[in-house]
């Protein structure tokens, strides 16, 4: 994201490609939200809260789970559960708690994190090959690895399951904690038929965003196993995430596990279109996210914008296009020409 994705300009009426972040609640989402029961979650006592965090945590296969404001405090809160400071996070160099969650781990919980360059989808050797010792008092030692799946930076991409699995059981001997960063998981459920379960038992904390491809307006949820739940419940606190009547938007969320869930395959399916008719292969775009490069981005995105067309910038040289649920088969229609337009023009392609 630059400079010129944040603009603050009104987008009424745009195809808004920029993020599945920017989607607006629909109508039954709304009629949920004012008509949901609601008490003090601080006390544990907002029933929609507590029943999304039951519900999460049984999709996950995990003992409990934690309502938060967003997926970076997910991220973090279970990050600090797995780790003690001075400890080490090892992770994929382009992974977003490394990226772009502002060095949070080390700022507020003096974490150190080692990163890999992997270029493409998780390997469990790479990772496994920088794991330090915990009984060595000359180096950092690794309390836990970090996974993204789907991976933002890797164009939404499916992390393959073999590999989780082979990571997941090596550390059960090593002592060494997991932690999933799923934001986007749902979107790799669907894609790749993967039971959610399956993916949530190869993790010791787990972090999955509402706000994303399922259309919630806010928050994510943390999922772990009832003890971890209790302590991250007193990191939420401290960090200011007390929410009180927190109902209102946990029915969102609920909401959209019972509505926008299975229809994320239409995203994918949008996202495939967009590629065929801007000339990338679709078989490099496993879930909702496209990534065109080698085109001059500010002033693709300028051109598009003028044409009522939003698009990401990801680099100097490279956009990101993501479909989601307000962004309907005619409005990737409408993008694809106006795009393929714009980058003619631009290119010459």
């Amino acid at each position: 994201m630059t400079a010129a994705d944040v603009t603050g300009a009104d987008t009424a009426g745009a195809v808004d490609l920029r993020s599945d972040t920017v989607t607006r609640p629909t109508a039954g989402m709304l009629r949920a939200m004012t008509t949901a029961p609601v008490g003090d979650d601080v006390y544990v006592e907002d029933p929609t809260v507590n029943a999304l965090e039951e519900r999460v945590a049984d999709l996950f296969g995990h003992e409990a789970a934690l309502f938060v404001p967003s997926g970076t405090m997910g991220n973090q809160i279970g990050l600090r559960l797995v780790c003690e400071p001075g400890q080490e996070v090892v992770g994929d160099a382009d992974a977003h708690v490394f990226t772009y969650e502002l060095g949070a781990a080390a700022a507020l919980f003096g974490l150190s994190s080692r990163t890999v360059v992997t270029g493409g989808p998780l390997s469990a050797d790479q990772l496994i090959a920088q794991v330090r010792p915990k009984d060595d008092w000359h180096v950092t030692s690794t309390a836990a690895i970090a996974v993204e799946n789907t991976h933002n930076r890797g164009g939404g991409l499916v992390q393959p399951l073999g590999e989780l699995q082979a990571l997941f059981g090596w550390t059960r001997e090593h002592d060494v904690a997991v932690h999933l960063d799923g934001a986007r998981i749902w979107n790799a459920h669907v894609a790749a038929g993967v039971p959610l379960a399956t993916y949530g038992r190869l993790a010791d904390t787990a972090s999955v965003c509402l706000s994303k491809g399922l259309g919630a307006p806010v928050g994510s949820v943390l999922v772990a196993d009832a003890e971890r739940i209790a302590a991250g419940r007193l990191w939420r606190k401290r960090l200011g995430g007390g929410m009180r009547q927190a109902g209102v938007l946990a029915a969102a969320g609920l909401y959209a596990l019972d509505h926008h869930l299975e229809r994320l395959a239409e995203d994918h399916a949008h996202a495939r279109l967009l590629a065929e008719r801007l000339g990338v292969d679709p078989a490099g775009v496993p879930t909702n996210m496209v990534v065109v490069d080698d085109v001059p981005a500010a002033e693709v995105a300028a051109a598009a914008r003028a044409q009522g067309v939003l698009v990401g910038q990801v680099s100097g040289r490279r956009i990101r296009l993501v479909t989601h649920l307000d962004v309907d088969r005619a409005g990737v229609e409408r993008a694809a020409k106006v795009l393929s337009q714009v980058i003619g023009e631009l290119t010459g392609r």
